[in-house]
């Protein structure tokens, strides 16, 4: 390697670190202050709001790396104007593009970093999260989570406990669905099989049910069930994708195609990972440029308040077209991909110049 790359890959790392930081002392601080507002009425050590809150933090992060980058970026080239080695790099004959090509390659290959080993590191300590935090949750003892085997779902009503297994979803409706009822000895009760049950809302209805209570069997069209849980919940609770691995994340999806449940969310999360350091490298290359085309402002804060209020408007472009493909309004390609493709093109327009500046 030689001596420039090794030196402007240096200071590229000092302020991509100076800024992740300094980010992640935000995130804990402000993630410290959330969990004591919810454990205020709760009799818990302090430890706990902080462990948790430490834990909570690399998944948030992981959301904000694309601001990182770009104002990482920013500083970087800060620190090359105030020391005029962009114009030492000019008289030694290397271009613009070139730094550009060496920061955005680093760039690409710090995101791959991160979606490998980051972003399945910060998973599992935000699946342990959710588990710790909900034993102290008043849904702890509700669950329901998919496997090779269907959907299973415990929910606790009137004193009663209920285990409940659903071969698929059809929209609204549990599929050849199984339900064992038990008391609070979890002794059982009786157990109820249904072809179809409507679970718009809590109060369910399900048809051609048979009933196995006493060594006896009876069969009626329908009937009534009251849950804690109803389509809506259920779709929230798959939601929090961010606690899964990648692998995880294949293995659910395999699961949610054997149940019949969509797969738009997962496929949406994976496809964001995949293009994430595509995401990150283009990030770096447009705040590079911006920094180029401003540079004559000797100001560092009007710089970096350029960076934050572009981060600001990137960020609401994507969460509009991610929103739109959770929705199913836009394809996972246009959700994923035509923002890049869009970010990709203006670098394209923008960069024409950049040895002239």
């Amino acid at each position: 390697m030689k001596t420039y790359h090794k030196f402007i890959i240096t200071v590229f790392s000092k302020s991509f670190l100076y800024v992740f930081f300094v980010m992640f002392s935000l995130v804990l601080i402000l993630n410290i202050l959330s969990e004591l507002e919810f454990f205020r009425d709760i009799n818990v050590s302090l430890y706990l709001p902080i462990y948790i809150s430490i834990l909570n933090s690399p998944s948030l992060i992981f959301e904000m790396f694309p601001f990182i980058f770009l104002i990482g970026t920013q500083l970087f080239f800060i620190n090359l104007f105030n020391n005029n080695q962009i114009q030492i790099f000019k008289y030694s004959g290397l271009k613009n593009s070139k730094i550009l090509f060496i920061i955005s390659i680093f760039s690409i290959i710090l995101g791959i970093f991160i979606i490998t080993l980051f972003y399945n590191f910060s998973s599992n300590l935000k699946n342990l999260y959710l588990e710790l935090k909900n034993n102290y949750s008043s849904d702890d003892k509700y669950l329901a989570v998919i496997t090779q085997n269907g959907l299973w779902i415990k929910d606790s009503f009137d004193d009663y406990v209920y285990i409940i297994n659903a071969q698929k979803i059809d929209n609204k409706f549990l599929v050849n669905t199984f339900i064992t009822q038990f008391d609070s000895n979890y002794e059982v009760i009786k157990n109820i099989q249904s072809k179809k049950i409507n679970i718009e809302n809590n109060e369910w209805i399900a048809h051609d049910v048979k009933i196995y209570q006493n060594n006896e069997s009876q069969e009626k069209n329908n009937i009534n069930l009251y849950s804690n849980f109803n389509y809506e919940k259920i779709q929230s609770l798959f939601s929090n994708l961010s606690s899964l691995s990648i692998i995880e994340l294949f293995e659910l999806r395999k699961n949610y195609k054997s149940l019949n449940y969509s797969i738009i969310e997962v496929n949406l999360q994976l496809n964001k990972i995949i293009s994430y350091p595509l995401y990150l490298s283009l990030m770096t290359i447009f705040s590079a440029i911006i920094m180029f085309n401003i540079k004559r402002y000797s100001s560092s804060t009007f710089k970096i308040s350029i960076g934050l209020f572009l981060s600001v408007i990137i960020y609401y472009i994507n969460n509009f077209f991610n929103v739109m493909g959770k929705t199913e309004k836009f394809s996972i390609f246009v959700s994923i991909w035509v923002p890049l493709i869009i970010l990709l093109l203006i670098n394209i327009i923008m960069i024409s110049k950049i040895n002239e500046k």
